[in-house]
């Protein structure tokens, strides 16, 4: 009898300092979606009312807070914790994947390690992340749309805040340069692998970044791509060739 295969194990190390309590319902739906969090510790000084809303969460979704006194003014000891829980985690050989939830830039050099070890990283954190964090893991998630008023799949509309969503203008560079990369010779390509590819291209690509829950309403929504359905499940596109400039 055939059995199933195993999802990814994963370690989800949280960043209590830099990660808001408002994403963790959404957090752990996402990662859900990647594997299993066997691991789900979060770190931070627990003793300071400041990180109570997490404390409230913690048995809600079975993270196990790892206490860390500050004991000197600007010495981030939950930081240290972390980094050493991580490279113990990476050399019991026990993990698939490693979730890194924060958005503090210090945490570039650990996804780097972890990759170079064969490890997949997937980052959680804000918008503001620093690119070099963003670009060391394999893909980053922002935790903005991870929020309750993100848009769902069955609601592709986004009512968040401008700050927040980008124009979906803003996409077309990123998925022209996928699209370009496998088109056909009549130029249309499913758009499976488009997303396939813009994930390895752009590891913070995400349709709800620009306002849709789905790349195909994204693409739809830009005006710069023909879109053509095959079957009940198949899409294609292709680039839409530019307009002929009138002449003066």
């Amino acid at each position: 009898m055939a059995t199933e295969p195993r999802a990814p194990r994963l370690a989800v190390l949280i960043d209590a300092d830099n990660a808001s309590p408002r994403i963790a319902r959404g957090l752990f739906e996402e990662i859900a979606r990647i594997g299993e969090a066997s691991v789900r510790r979060i770190y931070g000084d627990f003793s300071s009312t400041r990180l109570k809303s997490w404390t409230d969460l913690l048995q809600q979704y079975a993270i196990q807070a790892q206490q860390s006194f500050a004991y000197t003014s600007g010495k981030n000891a939950s930081d240290i914790a972390l980094v050493i829980d991580a490279m113990d985690l990476l050399h019991s050989g026990r993990f698939d994947g490693f979730c890194l939830v924060s958005s503090d830039s210090d945490f570039t050099r650990l996804a780097a390690r972890i990759r170079e070890q064969g490890v997949d990283v997937y980052g959680f954190g804000e918008q503001k992340t620093p690119e070099s964090f963003r670009q060391a893991c394999k893909r980053f998630i922002y935790t903005e749309n991870l929020l309750p008023e993100a848009p769902a799949a069955d609601d592709p509309a986004d009512d968040r805040p401008q700050s927040v969503t980008r124009p979906a203008a803003m996409a077309v560079p990123m998925i022209r340069n996928a699209v370009t990369q496998l088109e056909g010779e009549d130029g249309w390509v499913a758009l499976g692998p488009v997303g396939q590819r813009l994930a390895t291209l752009f590891p913070d690509f995400d349709p709800r970044t620009f306002g849709h829950a789905k790349l195909r309403d994204l693409v739809e929504k830009t005006g710069a791509f023909e879109v053509r359905r095959t079957g009940e499940f198949g899409v294609h596109v292709r680039v839409k060739p530019e307009a002929p400039r009138k002449r003066r």
